[in-house]
C-alpha cells in the first residue's frame, strides 16, 4: 500500500506565492517520476509539472518561469513552488507518483488527495 499526502495550498492574491508538498509513504521500493496536475472547475485535469528520478523537469507552458518543481528523493517528497500566481491558476492541485511497491514487479501510479489553490484578482 502507498499513500501520497499533500500539504500547502490555500488562498492568495494575484502575484503572490504558495508552496505545495506531497510525501509518499508505504511499502515503496522505488519512486520513478513525480508530478503535479491541476483541475479547474468544469475543466479536465491537466499536467502542471513533472520531475524524473534523475531530476529532469517538464512544465506546462502556462506555468513556465513561474512554477518550480523539486523533489527530495530521500524523503519521497515532491514540492511545487508557485510564484507570480494568476487567477487562472485557481484549481485543485493533485500530486502524482509513478513507483514500485515492495515485492511488486509492475509500477503503479498513485495520486494525492488534492488541495485547493485559489488566486484572487
Amino acid at each position: 500500500q502507498v499513500q501520497l499526502v499533500q500539504s500547502g495550498g490555500g488562498l492568495v492574491q494575484a502575484g503572490g506565492s504558495l508552496r505545495l508538498s506531497c510525501a509518499a509513504s508505504g511499502s515503496i521500493s522505488r519512486v520513478n517520476s513525480m508530478g503535479w496536475y491541476r483541475q479547474a472547475p468544469g475543466k479536465q485535469r491537466e499536467l502542471v509539472a513533472t520531475i524524473t528520478s534523475g531530476g529532469t523537469t517538464n512544465y506546462a507552458d502556462s506555468v513556465k518561469g513561474r512554477f518550480t518543481i523539486s523533489r527530495d528523493s530521500a524523503k519521497n517528497t515532491v514540492y511545487l513552488e508557485m510564484n507570480s500566481l494568476k487567477p487562472e491558476d485557481t484549481a485543485v492541485y493533485y500530486c502524482n507518483a509513478d513507483l514500485f511497491l515492495l515485492g511488486i514487479v509492475s509500477p503503479v501510479v498513485s495520486w494525492g488527495q488534492g488541495t485547493q489553490v485559489t488566486v484572487s484578482s
